[in-house]
């Protein structure tokens, strides 16, 4: 009888909080999505093939040529050709190395290539012609896979032309006999000088992604919870204004998300060799921004729950897209063009660009112009709705 009875109690309690969560609309539409949203991510974040396509890329041609002869308007002539066929890249004009590279800084472009001073003239007498791929050191596992693509499109440009010269020369007798064999010599640069490791492209998404948990999982217990034990009550019939309530909370929760996003930073440089490119009074200003982005959302969202669970069910349902999607942990640059559009209206998004961009490319606050941008008119209008609803949920 014992036995029966705490089987008995055990399907009535269970019964019970399934009725409540059946109930809670809102929690039940969570258990549906979160899933879903996972299930999405994994199948359509990572692209169905290894080649690259649309890749933007700046070129650069500083050859001087030979009197009227100009070797590397052919190079881009049978490179533009290849391109058309292939729809690797995207290509733009730029005058210079330094061109580029501000390009890249800016994020106008995800690599570029140099067509070097002297290639015509290496050329002409016997010698090989340089071209430099210049690469987005933020960006390693598109820069390893930019290489390769343009190295295999150099070597087969420069069979070709070794074919073409045999043919058409056949007694040539050139002073290297390596540039009969392979004309083009190609080298790789970074935007900026030194070696980097992939922690450095990690380093900054880490602290982005650091500070969004931070906030979104603590303000449900900042306010969710207080709202269940009675103490956020308390404080409702106190002489203190609701707007200084709120505003209370938002700092609390920024100076927890801004202590967390420094301490994955000095983490980064004492135990990985992370080295910071830029300003690091912006890189503070960034985190502070992306807590400021974040607080309006998880504020709306806390509100519009009942209770913490189903605001922590909600805040998890929202961070694991974001998680995948704003290049934290896999480029951007390498997800089909369908989860790149998604990418767009997320904060985390450019949150994370805009830290590696200061932290790896050393840019400086007019090359993350439009991340700056977007993230004060998220945090700005998030707020803005965030206290009316906030005001709303205390009189429930």
């Amino acid at each position: 009888m014992g036995v029966k009875n705490v089987i008995s109690h055990i399907f009535i309690i269970a019964w019970k909080d399934l009725m409540e969560l059946f109930r809670n609309r809102m929690a039940l539409a969570m258990l549906v999505l979160m899933p879903i949203f996972m299930m999405a991510m994994a199948g359509f974040i990572f692209p169905s093939n290894t080649s690259m396509s649309n890749i933007s890329i700046a070129l650069a041609n500083e050859d001087e040529g030979y009197g009227n002869y100009s070797a590397s308007s052919i190079f881009i002539n049978v490179l533009e050709e290849i391109n058309n066929s292939t729809e690797m890249m995207v290509l733009t004009n730029a005058s210079s190395f330094d061109e580029v590279r501000n390009m890249i800084q800016r994020g106008d472009v995800e690599g570029g290539i140099v067509i070097t001073r002297n290639f015509t003239l290496n050329l002409m007498t016997g010698e090989q012609g340089s071209i430099i791929i210049i690469t987005d050191q933020s960006n390693p596992q598109l820069s390893i896979a930019l290489q390769t693509g343009l190295k295999a499109v150099f070597d087969q440009m420069g069979t070709w032309l070794a074919q073409k010269n045999v043919e058409t020369f056949p007694g040539v007798n050139a002073t290297n006999s390596l540039a009969v064999v392979k004309p083009y010599h190609v080298e790789t640069k970074g935007a900026i000088p030194g070696t980097f490791n992939y922690f450095d492209f990690m380093a900054p998404g880490l602290m982005a992604m650091t500070v969004m948990m931070s906030v979104m999982t603590g303000l449900p217990a900042a306010i969710s919870h207080e709202r269940e034990i009675g103490t956020l009550d308390g404080m409702m019939v106190a002489p203190i204004r609701r707007l200084g309530i709120i505003l209370g909370k938002t700092f609390a929760q920024t100076v927890r998300g801004l202590l967390q996003g420094i301490l994955i930073l000095i983490l980064a440089i004492a135990l990985f060799g992370v080295v910071i490119h830029g300003n690091i009074l912006l890189i503070f200003a960034l985190l502070f921004l992306g807590v400021f982005s974040f607080v309006g959302l998880g504020v709306v969202i806390t509100s519009f729950a009942k209770d913490q669970e189903t605001a922590m069910m909600v805040m998890m349902t929202l961070m694991f897209p974001m998680l995948f999607l704003s290049g934290v942990f896999f480029p951007i640059q390498q997800m089909p063009w369908y989860m790149q559009g998604i990418s767009k209206f997320l904060p985390l998004t450019y949150v994370s660009t805009a830290l590696r961009k200061v932290m790896v490319l050393g840019a400086d606050l007019s090359a993350i112009s439009l991340e700056v941008t977007v993230l004060i008119g998220f945090g700005a209008v998030m707020t803005l709705i965030a206290l009316p609803v906030f005001r709303k949920a205390m009189t429930r």
